[in-house]
């Protein structure tokens, strides 16, 4: 692709020339080649993705054969302090310019060669062309350089959500932030459901109303175009209990404490007997929707002292384990 300017340098042959020229007074000192002796010049990036720190090449294509000298600048315009390099065909004199970082290499095809790519070094590239007869042709390049990802992690907001009563917010954690997210669970894309939501960058997933069968375990991948990297397997430790209306329930509480730890038990906000065992027969789903059970703390004492909420969802299926406790606190 030909580029034209406003203005660009006029040709360094022997000596290099910093002056700069207005095209509308080039005249015949210098004129810009026939787009048709021009048009298979094209400049390629090699790989089109670079990954940081490594090496990636502009190659230039259908080079004319008569060129005198090249220069590469660096950015959108042609100006001598963006130059990086000026090469003599005829000499092979290479001259660094202002904007050469000692990474550079130009062949005598034209081409450059960038040694331990930096992502500074993603932009736009001009090279320029000057033949024998002064006539000059702009051809431009484009470098992506991309980082390399490291193995991102998954954090949640919750360790232990209860099942029906819980949503879960989990987080793909990753060192670089422009890179696109993709989940799974259980080895497997995710599911189409209304409790699955992703944020706009896929980044948090939130699962509304976590069930026992939410467990997972989840994966989270970033990618971008020259690597990719998963994190560790998390699995979600849903909470909950199966039981039949009409049974008896009977909740034990025990800690390790001198001098003895002592309980205390609420029902729905109910005050109940202050033993270390609390039965209740012939429970129904109207009659517990939460138990809370505390220890006391003892001023001086080793007791470890815990709040407990139990939530007591209600299932279609025999009896099979008990409430779990959902949260735990040390006394200070």
């Amino acid at each position: 692709m030909l580029l034209s300017g406003t203005s660009i340098p006029a040709p360094c042959m022997a000596d290099c020339c910093t002056q700069r020229v207005s095209i509308g007074r080039l005249g015949s000192l210098l004129t810009f080649w026939n787009p048709l002796t021009t048009a298979q010049v094209t400049v390629e990036s090699v790989p089109p993705n670079a990954a940081e720190g490594k090496d990636v090449l502009l190659r230039v294509h259908n080079l004319p054969g008569d060129t005198a000298s090249l220069a590469w600048f660096r950015g959108e315009t042609v100006a001598p302090v963006h130059q990086i390099v000026l090469y003599v065909v005829d000499t092979r004199v290479i001259t660094p310019g202002p904007a050469y970082s000692g990474r550079e290499i130009i062949y005598p095809s034209g081409s450059l060669l960038f040694q331990n790519i930096t992502l500074n070094d993603t932009g736009s590239y001009i090279l320029q062309i000057i033949n024998r007869k002064f006539e000059t042709a702009l051809v431009r390049g484009q470098l992506r350089v991309f980082p390399e990802l490291h193995k991102p992690s998954i954090t949640s907001n919750n360790s232990s959500p209860v099942e029906n009563a819980d949503s879960v917010v989990l987080m793909c954690e990753a060192q670089t932030q422009s890179t696109s997210c993709l989940w799974s669970v259980n080895s497997k894309s995710l599911p189409d459901s209304p409790r699955l939501e992703l944020s706009l960058d896929n980044r948090t997933l939130t699962v509304h109303g976590v069930t026992r069968n939410d467990t997972g375990p989840y994966e989270c991948e970033t990618r971008n175009p020259v690597s990719a990297d998963h994190s560790d397997p998390f699995t979600l430790n849903v909470l909950y209990s199966s039981y039949h209306q009409g049974a008896n329930l009977s909740l034990s509480c025990r800690t390790a404490s001198n001098p003895p730890a002592q309980y205390s038990w609420l029902i729905n906000g109910r005050p109940q007997p202050s033993t270390q065992e609390l039965f209740i027969p012939n429970i129904t789903a109207n009659d517990i929707k939460a138990i809370t059970v505390s220890g006391k703390c003892i001023p001086g004492a080793s007791a470890v002292s815990t709040v407990v909420r139990v939530c007591l969802p209600f299932r279609e299926e025999p009896r099979s384990s008990f409430p779990f406790a959902t949260k735990a606190q040390i006394c200070p």
